[in-house]
């Protein structure tokens, strides 16, 4: 069974890292990996339908437009059963606070410990990955 996961970030060489550090992952077909640059790109391939369904969504804070946090907001009022890891570089007290208070299920910090990632995804609810 394959599991969605939406990564969010306006760093052009997020997406050829992760797709470097899940190449074993994603050729076994165990996780398929989509890419936004902003918040309001994800918010359109969330509302189009990503296949298959996402189980879990990494988002930068830091970006132009809508900030990681906002999208964090907006996407548990829209569906708050998704979990949303949220991922930046700027590790403070204060924005830890405010994304466990809008629902983040977990805060990473950059750069990313892709094994601990890992082990985070296969706890999530409905994988066995």
């Amino acid at each position: 069974m394959s599991f969605s996961i939406l990564v969010v970030d306006d760093e052009p060489d997020v997406a050829e890292m992760f797709r470097q550090r899940f190449r074993r992952e994603a050729r076994q077909g165990t996780y398929v990996l989509h890419f936004a640059a902003s918040a309001e790109e994800a918010l359109d391939k969330l509302a189009d339908g990503i296949r298959p369904q996402p189980i879990v969504i990494l988002s930068d804070i830091n970006m132009p437009g809508m900030d990681g946090l906002s999208l964090l907001r907006e996407i548990k009022a829209r569906r708050p059963d998704l979990p949303i890891m949220m991922v930046t570089a700027y590790g403070d007290e204060e924005r830890r606070r405010q994304a466990a208070e809008a629902g983040a299920f977990q805060f990473l910090s950059k750069p990313v410990d892709f094994d601990l990632l890992k082990e985070e995804l296969r706890r999530l609810p409905g994988t066995s990955a």
